[in-house]
């Protein structure tokens, strides 16, 4: 029996917690799953606590599918009037025979607390699959000394989570780099891993185009972006996002919010030449894959991919969705679309927005890691370990690779049903 058999087959009864470390395929059987249930005439809840792993699943955000407004808290939600569930939220819910929260590591204890609430008001019946490791990036509170995660709630124990962890790393296939990153992953250094981390501090190269650096800050990246292109010698091309609104009073901070979540760009400057980096999945290229841009007409960008393969690229939709209720019945409708081109300029990213890339040829800068487990995130992204350069950090190894106690704890007491 497979992952995705095994899967099915414990959804079938109770609720399922999947796991893994990065590469190892969460997201692809995630979607896998997702379609299983959608071909059977199942409704799916397809959620994340931020915009851009909503969009990656083409879904919403907890906050808006749960009708949560902008409080962070059980108490907030007491405060701004929200405690008490809405019929039409109470009826949603109903309808949903899945729920699928995504990168379950960025969501806080009382988020989850706020998120059982409305389970227990809607009476809720079906089954909840959360996906994700607490040992990547942690909640984003406005209090970074207080962090809490998912697991620390008390409705998280009241759902009776089974853990199911993948463990075949799909990104790379060098055994050394995978025990490297499994040892970071968990944050134990030695001195093999220090000398090993060591060896891939090398000279900067002086094309950097071939590379992509990854950063801690947004600033950064757009400065490193901006800097190379100007080193390109062809003509600069803009092209400006296309919103299509599918509901009344959308309003223009929504639809900026929802392209910054998106990672879309409001105007796409590019040049012929210039190295990309496709942000979507499709059947010929991959969230993370590289490219060289060869060719720009009116409607048309030519990328050229390293196997020599050329992709002619237009626009595409990236949908804004809300459920509501149409004839009796909760349908899923399209709120906004935002036509962009599926690229990013491949000079920079942030470890933030490389969220489920494979990046071949990668330099991480070191000394903008201040989070638990941004170092392993950063790391994980690198395809090919043989082309990973890493700027010497300023701060001592163990300094920067460091996990959050509560999460490691958690993890280490898990019982996980383990596939490959």
């Amino acid at each position: 029996m497979n992952y995705l058999d095994v899967t099915l087959e414990k959804l079938s009864t109770r609720n399922i917690f999947l796991t893994g470390g990065a590469g190892v395929g969460k997201t692809t059987l995630t979607r896998t799953i997702i379609t299983h249930f959608e071909h059977n005439a199942k409704k799916v809840a397809k959620l994340a606590s931020t915009g851009m792993a909503a969009t990656l699943l083409q879904g919403q955000t907890l906050h808006s599918f749960f009708d949560l407004g902008i409080a962070d808290s059980l108490q907030e939600l007491k405060n701004k009037n929200k405690y008490e569930i809405k019929k039409k939220v109470k009826k949603l819910i109903q309808t949903i025979d899945l729920i699928v929260i995504d990168e379950i590591s960025m969501v806080s204890a009382d988020l989850f607390e706020m998120i059982v609430l409305r389970l227990q008001q809607a009476e809720f019946q079906g089954k909840i699959l959360v996906v994700g490791d607490f040992l990547q990036l942690p909640p984003v509170t406005k209090n970074t000394q207080k962090v809490s995660f998912a697991f620390e709630s008390l409705g998280w124990k009241s759902l009776n989570f089974e853990s199911i962890e993948l463990t075949h790393i799909y990104r790379t296939t060098d055994r050394d780099f995978i025990a490297l990153l499994h040892h970071i992953r968990f944050g134990y250094v030695d001195e093999n891993i220090h000398n090993t981390l060591n060896s891939y501090i090398k000279p900067l190269p002086n094309d950097l185009s071939q590379y992509t650096f990854l950063f801690g800050k947004n600033i950064s990246a757009l400065h490193h972006n901006t800097q190379q292109l100007q080193h390109i010698d062809t003509e600069m091309f803009c092209f400006k996002a296309q919103v299509i609104t599918h509901a009344k009073n959308t309003k223009e901070y929504e639809i900026q919010r929802f392209m910054d979540d998106a990672r879309i760009d409001k105007e796409l400057y590019i040049k012929i030449g210039a190295p990309v980096l496709f942000t979507r999945n499709a059947w010929n290229y991959f969230n993370g894959e590289r490219g060289i841009v060869t060719k720009i007409d009116s409607d048309t960008i030519y990328v050229e991919k390293s196997d020599g393969k050329t992709i002619k690229l237009q626009q595409v939709a990236q949908e804004k969705t809300r459920w509501i209720e149409k004839d009796g019945e909760m349908v899923e409708e399209s709120l906004l679309s935002v036509y962009q081109f599926p690229i990013k300029l491949a000079f920079g990213i942030t470890i933030h927005k490389s969220q489920g890339m494979s990046i071949e040829n990668l330099i991480i800068q070191t000394n903008e890691i201040f989070a638990p487990s941004q170092f392993y995130v950063a790391l994980s992204r690198s395809s090919n370990p043989k082309s990973l350069i890493l700027i010497a950090p300023k701060k001592q190894w163990h300094q920067l690779i460091f996990v959050h106690q509560n999460a490691l704890n958690y993890i280490q007491t898990l019982s996980h049903i383990q596939t490959t």
